[in-house]
């Protein structure tokens, strides 16, 4: 199997999943998110691993999709909280229909993905459910977090690494775990896989960041330098300050009060430069990047399989968008 063979049968599964949808008005905004499309990566990394650990498809599909439908549910909430007019290239539920229905139909969500996860074979309920719970409390958490650090006046890197890990990187492990437990893999396998999901995601994100600062505006697709204008608290930013003497701490600080977009980026950008931030984020990222292929080497899986996994890895720390 392939990540795309992956992706296709994921695909049709979610097909499935909307077309047996009731037609009440709380699963449209459902169908609706589930319908804007979307890569798909988690759930076709759970049947990919499910592959290489010797699984069958048909045991890890439902708690693949149930990966997907929760990622989708907090996108859903996500929106809300950040008051985001565009999912997709599309509206985002609470301004198609309004916030009280978003909630709602997120709800609903939720607890489909649960019923999803639990659509297996009696003997990986347990420790699927275990894993899932587990992981879904982390993902508020994180969420918590990088409200919490928005009025925050100070935030340790190690904060923000904690945050992304919580944020985007267990529900990739997660979905990698899933699939070693419903393949049957041994506990070793199992955990090796999630290490690798887990730093492959801090390692993802990392790259992420420095991408949105100096990365290609037509690559991006994406207004450059987005997380300067929001004064996000990115490791770029929280290295700079970390980095910078007194004088050049003053200019950061007074560059988020910038009114001028363009001069607002374009001056943090040098200042990001000389302090050769993106050295130490390109650094740190490549970092995570070799503890997820240690903890990937080690797994006692498919050959094949094992090349799509570092293909697919290489792949994400050498976009360019």
């Amino acid at each position: 199997m392939t990540l795309n063979e992956s992706r296709e049968e994921v695909e049709k599964g979610i097909n499935f999943f909307i077309s047996n949808l009731s037609e009440q008005e709380l699963y449209r905004p459902v169908s609706y998110i589930l319908e804007l499309g979307g890569k798909r990566l988690r759930p076709a990394l759970a049947l990919l691993s499910s592959a290489f650990f010797g699984g069958k498809t048909e045991d890890i599909l439902h708690p693949a999709l149930a990966v997907e439908v929760f990622h989708n549910f907090s996108l859903m909430h996500d929106d809300i909280m950040d008051n985001a007019p565009i999912r997709r290239g599309q509206e985002t539920v609470h301004e198609k229909w309004n916030t009280n229905s978003a909630i709602l139909s997120g709800d609903a969500m939720l607890v489909q993905a649960y019923q999803l996860v639990i659509n297996t074979k009696d003997s990986h309920i347990k420790p699927l459910n275990e894993l899932f719970s587990q992981t879904a409390i982390e993902v508020c958490e994180g969420q918590q977090f990088d409200m919490d650090f928005e009025t925050r006046g100070n935030v340790s890197i190690e904060e923000y690494i904690e945050m992304i890990t919580l944020k985007t990187s267990v529900l990739i492990a997660c979905a990698l775990k899933m699939g070693a437990i419903t393949a049957g893999a041994s506990d070793n396998d199992a955990n090796l896989i999630y290490d690798y999901g887990l730093n492959m995601g801090i390692a993802f994100q990392l790259r992420d960041d420095y991408l949105d600062a100096f990365g290609q505006m037509e690559k991006v697709g994406k207004q450059k330098g987005g997380d300067i204008l929001a004064n996000k608290k990115t490791y770029l930013a929280l290295k700079a300050l970390s980095n910078a003497n007194e004088i050049e701490r003053a200019q950061l600080i007074e560059l988020q009060k910038e009114p001028n977009p363009e001069l607002k980026v374009e001056q943090t950008l040098r200042l990001f430069s000389s302090l050769e931030v993106d050295k130490d984020i390109e650094l740190l990222s490549k970092s995570y990047f070799a503890k997820a292929l240690t903890s990937l080497r080690s797994c006692q899986g498919n050959s094949k399989i094992l090349e799509e996994f570092l293909t697919f890895s290489e792949g994400l720390m050498v976009r360019e968008y």
